[in-house]
Parts: C-alpha cells; structure tokens; sequence
C-alpha cells in the first residue's frame, strides 16, 4: 500500500532548515502538483550584502526557494507515494536538486510573501522534472523555469 502524506507531515520531511529553508508552508500537493509559500524574512543574513541600501532577495536564494518546494518537497511526495509497505517506506531517499533553466521577470523585497507552483512535467526512475512558478500575491511573476531532481540513497 502507497504512503499517503499530509501537506504538515511532508514540510517535516524537508531536509533543508533554517537559515536554509525557503518553505513557510505546503498549501497543497498531489501526483501532478505542489503549492507552497515562503516569506522573506527582512533580517536574513544575505539582504545586508545584496545590495546595501537597497536589499533584493538574491536570484539563487528565489531559485532555491523553487526548487525545494517543486523538486525537493514534490520529489518526497511522489517517492512516497509509490512506495510500497512501511509508512517509512521513502525515509531513506533524498531529493536533490540537479538541474535549472530559469527566466526572472521581477525582483522580491525583504519581507515579501510569494507563491511557488510546481507542476510535474515527468517522474520515472526516481527523476523528476518540474516547470517551476513564483508569484507575488497580488498575482505577478517573479520568475519560472523547469527545474529537475533526483532520488538518492540517503547515507
């Protein structure tokens, strides 16, 4: 029997953690998507250096940001919800993020709250590639692009 996970229990299952994690919450996952939402915090460390006076969250921070939510934390889903037996049956896996190709269109402040949607483009032999979009709230892109990962033994 396949695992099924909750949107809390798989945020759980994110490897990545603070100061690194880009995920405020999952707000909704299946077999073909995930959404999520990160808000940048105004006193990360990266804003006093890009650029003083004048802070934007950096391109590979919002790129990150992207891939943990449409690969890393999609990818955690997808492998347990084809593995079969143990309600652990995926906890020996990683998700790693292995390849972008990404267009910017806007630029993210300190303290701003965006959307990441991820649509699965193709999952199979632990691969999966995904068309990756970041939104602001009231709806404009900052950026989106395919971005891909892969399953591997964890340890």
């Amino acid at each position: 029997m396949a695992e099924t996970i909750t949107a809390p229990e798989l945020l759980d299952r994110v490897p990545q953690a603070d100061p690194f994690r880009f995920i405020d919450e999952i707000l909704s996952v299946d077999d073909e998507h995930i959404s999520a939402a990160v808000r940048f915090q105004e006193g990360a460390d990266f804003y006093r250096g890009h650029f003083p006076g004048n802070p934007i969250t950096p391109g590979v921070i919002l790129i990150e940001a992207m891939a943990q939510a449409g690969v890393v934390a999609h990818g955690i889903y997808l492998l347990a919800s084809q593995t079969s037996g143990s309600a652990n049956g995926a906890s020996g896996m990683l998700t790693l993020f292995t390849e972008v190709e990404a267009e910017f269109s806007g630029v993210v402040k300190p303290g701003e709250r965006v959307l990441i949607e991820g649509r699965k483009v193709f999952f199979r032999h632990r691969k999966l590639r995904s068309e990756v979009e970041m939104r602001r709230e009231d709806g404009s892109v900052v950026c989106r692009g395919t971005l891909s990962g892969m399953g591997v033994r964890n340890g």
